[in-house]
Order: C-alpha cells, then structure tokens, then sequence
C-alpha cells in the first residue's frame, strides 16, 4: 500500500502506558502519511474518523494501534477487497502487561508501530473470486446418514444427488430387526424407521438416487467438482458428503474368544441375521438355546485390536436381548460387560431390558471361550460376582466393534508412486525403496472410495484407524479435502442416534461451503478470508515441497511437477508460503516480504545499552489467544520481546529466522498449537512441520557461528495462558546467558 493511515487509540490505559505523540514519527519512518489519535477509536465517532479517510482516498491502507485483533472485529470491519488493514495490539501486548511510563514499555510500543505500518505498506488489495460455483449436494452412501444428509440438504434448497454402492437404500439399518427407542417411551425397541427414512427421500424431487454404481472419478474442487460415476454418468456438484459407513472388526481375529472355533460364537450381526427370520436357533444344531451370553467389547478398547470403543455396540446388545424376549421369554440372555454405556434417554432403554425376567448383567472380563461338553463355556475375570467366574451357555455373541468404510488416499497415492518409480527403473536404490514401500502399503491397493484426482491421494486422508483426519477438536465436521466432509460410521463411531446428527451437521457444512466458495471464502479456520495466494511460477524449481506439505491437498502438479493451485480448495493457511525455499508464494495481505519488513522495521539498541531484541512468532488460533487472555487477566512480560502473529507455525519461511539473527535480533521464539495423538495444530500438520524445517536452521546457525540456543519452538494449548510469560521470561534469560549477537550493529 503506498498510502498507510496509522491510528491510534489512547483508551484502555494505552494513553497512561506510553506517549502515544511520539508513535507518529515511529510510523512515518516506515510509510505511514498520516495519523490520528482517539481516545476511544472504537466508538461510532473513532470509526467515523477511520472511515472518512478511507473514503476521502487519503488512505489506502489503515494501520490500527489499538486493542487485539480478536477483539472488536465487527467494529473494525472494512471492506478488505478496498482497504488493506493492520491491526497492532497496543493494548494487551502493551498497556496491559508491561509498566507505564517506562522505556522499555515506550520503545516496545513504537517497534509494534513500525512493525505493523511496515507490514501493511507492504500489503496488496485481494481480488475476491467470481468463479461460477454449482450448489448441488453429492451424498456418496446410502445409509441412515448419507439419506439425512440428502434429505437436509434438500431442504435447505440444495439440489442433491445420492449414489449407494448397494442395489437398495438403507445400509446396514435394512439387516435390523428393530430399533433403539430414540422417542418415547424409552423403556423399549421400536419399529425399525429405515424404510420410512429411504421413502422420503426417494419421494423428494430435489435429490436424484443412483443406487448400484460408485464413483469412477472426481475431478475439481469446491464449487466446480466433476464426477462420473461407474454406470457412465457425469454431472457437476459443489460440494461432497461421505457417508459410506461402517463394517464389522474381522471376528476371525478374535479366536481367544472361540470365534471361528465353535459355530455357536457368533457376531452381533450374524445373530442380527437369524432375529431378521424370526428365529433363534444354535448354528451348531438348529435348536433353540437356553442361554445366550452377550460378550460386550469384543476386540474393543483392546490395544492389540481396537482401541477405541465403537458407541453403538452397548445399544445394539440391549435392543437384541428385548427382542429374544419378545418372541421368547424363557431363553436366558447374560451380558457381560465392562462399561454398559447407554448415555441420556437410553438408560430407561437400559433398565427396562434389566427388568425383563431371565436377563442377567455383570460387569466383568471375558478372557476365553472354550467347549466343553456340547456347551460353551465362559471364562471371566474381574466380574462383580467374584473372579475367575465361569458361566456356560449355548449361544455366545462377540459384540465386535465397528471399522470405517474408508480409504486411506495418501497410504493409496504412496502405492501409485512406488509402482511408476519401480518402472522407471532409474537406479537399483530407488526400485529397492520403492518397493518397500509397496510392500508396506500394498493392503491399499483397489480401495479407493471417492476417485478425487488429487496429487495427495484418490480419497481423504485417514488416521491410524480408518477414521478421516480432520481438526477434531476445534472443526470436527472438516477434513483435509476442502468441500468434503464425512457423516455416520466413516467418520466416527456412533450410534444411529448420533448418525442422524451428524447427517445433518455434514449437510449444512456442504451447504456453507458452497454458498462461501459463491463469495470467495476460505472456510475454517479463516473463514471468510478472501485472499488467495499468489505463485511466481517463474521461479519454482519443481522441489514439490508445496504441493506435498500442503495439509489440504490444495495443490496437483503438472507433469513437470510444477504446482497447480486450486483456489477453492485453499484454506489460506500459508504453509505453502512457509514451504518454499524460493519464496515464491504470497498472499494479499502476508507475504514473506511483509513479515521481512516488519522484522527489519524493529530497532536494535546497540550491545552496551544492554536491551536485548527478540522477536516472538506466535500461531493466531492457539498462541495469539492464549497471550490476549494472558493480558487480560493482569500478567506481566518481559520488554524486550517483540510479538508477530502468524497464520501457522507451518507458515513461518526459515528465511524470516535467517534474516532476523542476521539483522542482529538476539533470539527467535515460536509458538504455536500443540501436535499428535492428543492433540491437534488447527493446520494439522502446521507445527510439525515447522519442527521438522528447524533441522535447516540448525545449519544456518552454524552456519553464522551462532548459538542453538538462540532458536527455540514451544507448543501451548488454547488454555495455557499462564505458560506465555513463563516462556517470556524463560527465553530472555537463555538470551542474557549467551549473549549478544554477534551480528548486532552490522
């Protein structure tokens, strides 16, 4: 921006903190033209003053050095496709946190001016995209989610089109005898509602059904998907629901258990099949049992099979044992359990099968089965009427936990790779790694789902289960293919109940995000950005790091490797920006120039005035937050820090760590959301990459003769508020301990 308009707000103590007069020249040696100070720039009056020199032309970017930018958002809202703006959190990264009238507090609040008036001025305008976008729905399955998620769709004014693998509608619901109550009364099973399920939604004409086919292949992104379909259809949608649901865990795993060994161990579903012909009868002999013994997390919550439990399989126990009681009173049902989990209305479900006469539950362990006699005998521990328990019975059925009907695109992609590098051939070292890679990941071959032509994989990555990867604390309806969200069993493992939910959550997610790829929009986390990146293709040199770190798998390649970007599938997460090391990619509004400036903008006192310089790269969805409620509850930091928001961890460019240890800052901390298995970086992978990039680091600091110690990466949840000035601190002093730069003055 060549114009940058800097204002001031002196309320909130900013005014008490810090002489708010000398930040006009601390601006105008960086491009600020003009300034102007209120005394509450969030009132009507202070956004009037904002506004009139916006619409005057004075200004055709405005820097804010008020409060956070996470506060007063609908405040500040200016129309960003007109005017660059730069918010400068004067209050909680100033006033509130360090001394008044001092100067250190003084000089730090005219480097955050500097800082943020370099920074916009490097700013450019976004062109919001116009891309025509098609609104209609693809459900891919059939099942009780995918036909709620059809069936909301709709209802919203979405044209949908469901396709189901099957030659009927219904999934695994049309092979159940009855139902779960979900209505009162709840002390009992009910109807089954499937086939009303699958009427209405073949009865709406908004939704057209293809049943028998799958998808050959989907090409585009959100907005502007092409699909053909197996059976030579080809049509256009905006947006896509997986709801290709679940499968039994592999029983024949569990032989401990007798499975495979005695006719008479079955599973779930395969009693599910005998009550569906309106009979009971033991496998082994085709006579009615005396005892059926229901064994509950069977293969789950087990390391060695499933860890996790499976939701549905407690209530699927309950409703068939008041089903044998239905048709037969006289037959024994024992179930054993470890936990019986039947949450909200479900426990009057729970206590009426209870009351049923010959129904028994105990809490206890089965450890084996084994036959004896004609009769299955059950060994169980830790049981509640006393260990070592043995119980006998003529029919045992393994609840058996539930596996995702997905594939793994990235474990399927690595396959495809593996099979054109061992058909190059170009050296006996890359066929041999090649087919290791094969071997590891061969299982994966032919299980594609969705077909998309993404350079990352043909469908959605998965976690270690099967289950989509997306962010599941914060955004749990997103996953890392921009448009497509997954609904029921694929994507977690849930009950009917809790599939007809999430039917409808996926719905208007497919929905939202048609309506905002209409506007421009990034969805979650930065919904409603409107900048996309820009690629100086002249430069790239093919490395692929992008479109490979890309958590989103926003970008294909050609066939000389060189990036595709789709711009409806981006997120705007920069850690495409981070990843290149020629700095080709750039947004409107963060550019690796425009942190540069900002880090270049700040001044460095020389070494005898002893005030060290550090500079803090803090992520904007867990650090940033975690520092503004830091400030808010009274704590205090150190002066000499210097805070830069960054979109992700991911997102800082090396180049930024190389220019500010060379300029003569004394030390670089990052920050940003924690990652693994507990817990999640907003970008998925944002922190763990940037760990894995600081190995390049190491090297430039040898490389400038320069302390490790200089360098450090912290992760802090959303809540650890506290821990910011404890860092703080703790960085300083690591600082004061090795010294000064040794660049400082250069």
């Amino acid at each position: 921006m060549g114009k940058v308009g800097l204002f001031v707000c002196t309320g909130c103590d900013i005014g008490k903190a810090i002489d708010v007069d000398k930040l006009e020249a601390a601006g105008s040696e960086h491009g600020s033209v003009s300034f102007e100070k209120h005394e509450c720039l969030c009132s009507e009056e202070g956004v009037a003053l904002i506004n009139k020199a916006i619409e005057s032309g004075d200004v055709d970017g405005v820097a804010l050095a008020a409060c956070s930018n996470r506060y007063m958002v609908d405040t500040f809202k200016f129309d960003l496709s007109k005017i660059s703006v730069e918010r400068i959190s004067l209050r909680e990264q100033v006033a509130w946190t360090h001394p008044h009238g001092e100067e250190d507090t003084q000089m730090l609040g005219e480097d955050l001016v500097r800082m943020g008036v370099a920074k916009c001025s490097k700013m450019t305008l976004p062109v919001r995209l116009t891309e025509e976008v098609d609104t209609t729905v693809l459900v891919v399955g059939g099942g009780l989610a995918g036909l709620t998620a059809a069936k909301a769709a709709s209802g919203l004014g979405n044209p949908v089109v469901l396709i189901e693998k099957a030659d009927v509608l219904g999934g695994y619901l049309n092979g159940v005898k009855a139902a779960v109550p979900e209505v009162p009364p709840y002390d009992r099973i009910h109807d089954n509602p499937i086939a009303a399920a699958v009427r209405e939604v073949q009865n709406d004409s908004n939704i057209k059904i293809y049943t028998g086919t799958t998808t050959k292949r989907i090409d585009g992104q959100p907005g502007q998907f092409a699909v053909e379909l197996k059976n030579g259809e080809k049509f256009k949608v905006g947006s896509i629901v997986q709801a290709t649901g679940g499968r039994p865990y592999d029983a024949t795993k569990l032989g401990h258990l007798g499975y495979g060994q005695s006719p008479d161990v079955v599973t779930t579903q395969e009693l599910e099949a005998q009550l569906m012909q309106g009979k009971l009868a033991r496998p082994s002999n085709g006579k009615k049992p005396g005892r059926v013994l229901f064994v509950q997390c069977a293969g789950s919550r087990d390391e060695n099979h499933l860890p996790y439990c499976s939701s549905e399989c407690c209530a699927a126990t309950l409703r068939q044992v008041a089903t044998i009681h239905q048709k037969n009173p006289e037959v024994e049902c024992a179930v054993v359990y470890r936990d019986l989990r039947a949450p909200g209305q479900l426990e009057h479900f729970y206590k009426g099968v209870q009351e049923q006469p010959n129904s028994l539950f105990t809490r206890g362990i089965v450890d084996k089965v084994t036959t004896l006699g004609g009769k299955l005998t059950v060994g169980i521990k830790e049981s509640l009427l006393g260990d070592d328990l043995v119980l006998e019975a003529d029919i045992v059925v393994l609840a058996v936990g539930t596996c995702p009907n997905s594939a793994d695109g990235e474990s399927i992609r690595k396959v495809v790779d593996s099979k054109k590098r061992i058909a190059a051939n170009e050296s006996e070292s890359q066929v041999k790694a090649a087919q290791e890679i094969l071997d590891q990941f061969s299982e994966h071959e032919g299980t594609e789902i969705l077909n998309l032509t993404y350079r990352q994989g043909p469908d959605m990555p998965v976690l270690k289960y099967g289950f989509p990867d997306s962010h599941y604390i914060c955004f749990p309806y997103e996953t890392r293919r921009t448009g497509i969200y997954s609904a029921g069993a694929v994507h977690a493992p849930m009950d009917p109940a809790q599939a007809i939910e999430d039917g409808y959550g996926a719905a208007m997610k497919a929905v939202q995000v048609t309506n905002m790829a209409q506007r421009g929009e990034a969805v979650h986390p930065r919904a409603g950005d409107i900048g996309v990146a820009e690629f100086f293709l002249q430069r790239c040199t093919q490395c692929k790091r992008c479109t490979e770190e890309c958590p989103f798998g926003t970008l294909n390649e050609d066939v000389k490797g060189t990036p595709e970007y789709n711009k409806l599938r981006c997120r705007r997460c920069g850690i495409c920006l981070g990843s290149c090391p020629e700095r080709i990619i750039s947004f409107p509004d963060y550019s690796v120039d425009g942190i540069a400036s900002a880090i270049k903008a700040m001044e460095i006192p020389e070494e005898d005035e002893e005030k060290p310089r550090m500079i803090a790269f803090l992520c904007e969805n867990d650090a940033m937050p975690a520092l503004d409620e830091a400030a808010a509850r009274g704590f205090k930091w150190n002066p000499w820090i210097r805070v830069i928001p960054v979109r992700c961890l991911g997102a800082i460019n090396t180049v930024w760590i190389a220019d500010s240890l060379s300029s003569g800052l004394d030390g670089v901390l990052m920050i940003g959301c924690k990652h693994g298995d507990d817990y999640q970086c907003h970008y998925i992978r944002g922190s763990e990459l940037c760990n894995t990039r600081m190995t390049n680091v190491q090297e430039t600091l040898q490389r400038l003769s320069l302390e490790p110690e200089r360098v450090q990466i912290h992760e802090i949840g959303r809540n650890d508020f506290e821990k910011i000035p404890e860092i703080f601190e703790s960085f300083a002093s690591t600082i004061d301990d090795v010294g000064a730069n040794p660049f400082k003055g250069f």
